[in-house]
């Protein structure tokens, strides 16, 4: 959604413990304490905090409250950007495919990264 103010999108990598329902179940408590109210808001449209869990190791889940990989990311520069730049080698483990060969196909979508943000 364009109308809507800049926001700001980033990925993060790390080890977890949990699995991946309690990971999700802990990301929804994190949001809804700092703010987010998701009865109340427009879907796509502005919002406090959105976490996604884009991947989880290599595993492929299909689960109604969680698809991961997360479905649509191949089609989300403000995904695939910081994804890249975080682990340029990491494949879809769908497919096998790189995830910097998905970048070319989708249009910038109207971001830049932080650094620039002062010419915009």
């Amino acid at each position: 959604m364009l109308d809507q103010p800049d926001f700001l999108n980033a990925v993060a990598a790390g080890e977890c413990v949990l699995e991946p329902l309690e990971l999700l179940r802990r990301c929804n408590a994190l949001e809804a304490a700092l703010g987010r109210d998701r009865a109340r808001e427009r879907a796509k449209g502005p919002r406090t905090l959105d976490l996604d869990i884009l991947l989880y190791g290599g595993e492929l889940i299909d689960l109604p409250d969680l698809k991961v990989p997360h479905p649509g990311m191949t089609e989300r520069a403000f995904v695939l950007r910081p994804l890249i730049e975080l682990e340029p080698d990491l494949a879809d483990p769908r497919t096998g495919r790189p995830f910097a060969d998905f970048l070319p196909s989708v249009e910038t979508q109207g971001i830049y990264p932080a650094g620039l943000a002062a010419l915009y």
